[in-house]
């Protein structure tokens, strides 16, 4: 590595850092304005025009907050929890190609057999053969922030916050790499650039429908959102594994909630919606580079596929929080229940579908419309068999004594 490409690969570093960390900020916002309309209330206004300066004042307000640190709690682990937090969901994105802009300024690289086209790719960090198993296991340790905050603190409501982020975490870690292992078989690789350039055709989602509705189920309960947030549930809780936590300290993991929000919507917009490929996106280049040259081809190809690639995102954080302004929140045995109970057998038959139809089915078109159709059959037949029965009133009620005596 030259001195140029350690250039390159500090400034994508800084500056995917910096676009994530504000991102998450105006995130927050983002959801705050769409629960106002959700529920027909009023959101943020009087922080700036429209309330956009509203995450700024958030952030000036826990800069100044009072830091305390619990006089029982184990504090090297009290301090170092948050940023064991914070950290995974950030180096997430090292292998997530969110565009392509190569340095060789040759737009066709793009849409070349990788490794070809994705090495020179300055708008991915870093592209690895088993970049899927990176993001599996980076996702699989952010349960130790949580679970350390908790058992730090000292304190029994976030202990047992602690112990309910391990418990749901892991239980749904297992439909997720089931879910991701679907995609795994279909594309036959672990690379995230190859996953983006096989789906040239047809995305991802089509074959791999049951597997989508599984990691979306199962990475919204990774991530902790409603409406499964056991782990931080006020009513139960007081305010979960946080609960001891203020000023930045408690920043940090709302930092990484929404962090991980973004990353794993990332993810889904990487195995099953094209990731920042788009219709039409190579024709673009040939028509630029006929009416300017091929450096104007590459840039205009770049920022295109960055934007079709940030509107997908986009697409995705919206569905987020639509299903956390619709969806009450779940009862603890049943949340686990979903977990082992049918999320992971579906998410094994899936696996058993894909091998089944991907050997036995050569035209990759027929074989996505029969997967599609046994994954719509599975999510039927699922949800026939998981209602749950109305309780039967057995209550008898006890005589009034007072009247029956004439009092």
């Amino acid at each position: 590595m030259n001195w140029l490409d350690l250039l390159i690969l500090v400034v994508q570093c800084f500056v995917v850092a910096l676009a994530v960390t504000t991102a998450f900020a105006y995130l927050t916002l983002f959801e705050r304005r769409l629960l106002a309309r959700f529920q027909h209330r009023v959101g943020p206004n009087r922080a700036g025009p429209n309330g956009f300066f509203q995450p700024l004042a958030d952030a000036v307000k826990l800069f100044v907050k009072e830091d305390i640190v619990p006089s029982a709690a184990d504090k090297v682990v009290y301090l170092l929890a948050p940023a064991v937090a914070v950290i995974p969901a950030i180096i997430i994105w090292a292998v997530i190609p969110f565009g392509c802009l190569n340095t060789n300024w040759d737009y066709r690289a793009c849409f070349a057999a990788p490794p070809a086209g994705a090495q020179h790719n300055i708008l991915q960090i870093a592209e690895i053969d088993v970049g899927v198993l990176y993001l599996l296991a980076i996702t699989s340790i952010g349960v130790y922030g949580i679970t350390l905050a908790g058992w730090a603190s000292n304190n029994k409501y976030s202990m047992l916050g602690g112990i309910r982020s391990s418990a749901q975490l892991i239980s749904y870690e297992l439909a997720l790499g089931c879910s991701v292992l679907g995609v795994v078989m279909l594309y036959g690789t672990l690379s995230t650039a190859t996953m983006v350039y096989q789906q040239s055709g047809l995305w991802g989602v089509v074959p791999q429908f049951l597997g989508f509705v599984i990691f979306m189920i199962a990475s919204t309960a990774e991530v902790v959102r409603a409406p499964f947030d056991l782990v931080e549930a006020e009513q139960e809780l007081v305010g979960g594994y946080n609960t001891e936590y203020g000023s930045m300290k408690f920043a940090l993991f709302f930092m990484t909630e929404y962090i991980k929000l973004i990353a794993v919507s990332a993810m889904a917009v990487t195995f099953f919606f094209g990731g920042w490929r788009f219709p039409g996106l190579e024709a673009l280049g040939a028509g630029m580079e006929q009416l300017a040259g091929p450096v104007v081809a590459s840039i205009v190809v770049g920022v295109v596929s960055l934007g079709s690639f940030l509107l997908k995102l986009v697409a995705f954080l919206f569905l987020s929080v639509w299903i956390r302004a619709s969806w009450p929140r779940l009862r603890y045995d049943r949340l686990m229940d979903m977990g082992w109970k049918w999320l992971l057998p579906l998410g094994l038959g899936n696996l058993v579908f894909s091998a089944v139809v991907l050997v036995l089915v050569p035209n990759q078109y027929i074989a996505a419309v029969l997967l599609l159709v046994l994954g719509v059959l599975s999510l039927v037949v699922a949800n026939s068999f998981s209602r749950v029965p109305k309780p039967v009133d057995n209550v008898t009620l006890v005589k009034d004594l007072r009247r029956s005596s004439g009092d």
